[in-house]
């Protein structure tokens, strides 16, 4: 049996012309899933990784079920950073286009007036949370006539503490619209989430299968601090694509593109404290290749979204599970082979270790030479008393009250 077409899924041959021109023929399976219960009006939860081709599970319905007669704004999405947001509108711009609609960009580190006349004009509005409250406080945006809500990458909304400005922002949006929310996980407070803002919503999970997770390959590496760049330097070297290394602080991406240009390794740097212009212009350069290696924080990084990207490297090592998914989710996408590379320390080596166990890459950890890890035993903890309860619909629960 053929796999279904955009057309098959009930996409219109102005979005599907205009997918055609980008080179986009065929739906990914998390497209396949999303797209006709959110053309036919329902509330979605969908759980999908990042890479998997969900930002047009949710922009083509969006596109299809807008007309250019509606108010404006008529429909909102929701993402963590600025980068994200302004991928997601790259995404939807032509299809927009083809369809007489309008999209607009709201993110902070640009000038907030032109992004306030803009928005008020779009028929999609794409924002991250605190400069939409921003425009939302100086009266410069309505969400009264809002059709359709998107909530991107829920999960790390949550990890950012964006809870309190999406209760705010959602609590002025119509209880009638329609809401899709987007999630690598339902677990925890997505899930919270979840249940507060949607109503009869049709859920869908879309995972990896092994054969799709066997196409990164997952490498530990044992070094010293001390030979940490010149470990990095050898990774580098080689036939490979673009490269994204990961550091923990902005200060410290700044300093490792200093040093690896002494080395003769061209790179840049993304971090929160560059202007927005600058990390637009790092993010094209990196895209166009003028540089293959691009330094970066975990925040900066979370909307990159780029096909080439063959290796990832920790240069240091993440914080935790979420940490690691997010960070090597940069590459394998799409169906592409990619390397994830985590440079571990001595005394790293216990917490990268459990990380390790717990995605079940306990095997390539062992493989580097080190030792197996062994999980704490469970200690016995005192009752607690439970409580809470579900939130209505537009963000009026419990929580809002504390």
């Amino acid at each position: 049996m053929s796999s279904p077409t955009f057309a098959d899924l009930g996409v219109s041959s102005a979005a599907t012309g205009a997918l055609a021109r980008r080179g986009i023929t065929e739906p990914f399976a998390v497209q396949k899933l999303v797209i006709p219960d959110a053309l036919a009006g329902h509330d979605v939860l969908a759980e999908s990784p990042t890479g998997s081709g969900k930002t047009l599970a949710f922009v083509l319905p969006i596109l299809e079920r807008l007309q250019a007669g509606n108010a404006r704004p008529a429909a909102l999405v929701l993402a963590p950073t600025r980068e994200l947001a302004g991928q997601i509108v790259d995404d939807a711009r032509e299809v927009a286009q083809a369809k007489g609609l309008t999209v607009a960009a709201v993110y902070g580190g640009v000038g907030i007036e032109r992004q306030a006349k803009l928005a008020r004009k779009a028929h999609l509005v794409v924002a991250t949370p605190g400069r939409l409250l921003d425009l939302m406080n100086r009266g410069d945006i309505s969400l009264d006539r809002i059709r359709i809500l998107v909530l991107d990458e829920a999960d790390r909304m949550m990890d950012m503490g964006f809870r309190p400005d999406l209760e705010r922002i959602v609590s002025r949006t119509p209880e009638s619209r329609q809401t899709l929310l987007f999630s690598a996980t339902l677990a925890g407070a997505p899930g919270d989430l979840a249940r507060a803002y949607t109503r009869k919503a049709r859920h869908h999970a879309h995972r990896p299968t092994a054969e799709k997770t066997a196409q990164v390959e997952h490498r530990f590496v044992q070094v010293l601090h001390e030979a940490k760049l010149d470990a990095l330097v050898d990774q580098l070297e080689g036939d490979r694509g673009l490269a994204l290394v990961f550091v923990r602080t902005k200060r410290g991406a700044d300093r490792l593109v200093k040093r690896l240009g002494t080395r003769g390794v061209k790179a840049l740097a993304l971090h929160g404290n560059k202007t927005q212009n600058q990390r637009e212009r790092a993010l094209a350069a990196f895209e166009r290749w003028d540089v293959d290696t691009l330094v970066a924080t975990d925040v900066a990084a979370r909307g990159i979204d780029v096909a080439d990207i063959t290796h990832v490297v920790n240069f240091d090592a993440p914080e935790d599970q979420d940490g690691y998914v997010h960070r090597t989710g940069r590459t394998g996408r799409a169906g592409r082979d990619g390397l994830a590379i985590t440079f571990v320390m001595g005394d790293q080596a216990r917490d990268v270790g459990a990380i390790a166990h717990k995605l079940g890459l306990q095997t390539d950890f062992e493989r580097a030479g080190f030792a197996p890890h062994v999980s704490p035993r469970p200690q016995r903890q005192p009752a607690r008393g439970g409580g809470g309860g579900r939130g209505g619909r537009g963000g009026r629960s419990r929580d809002n009250r504390r």
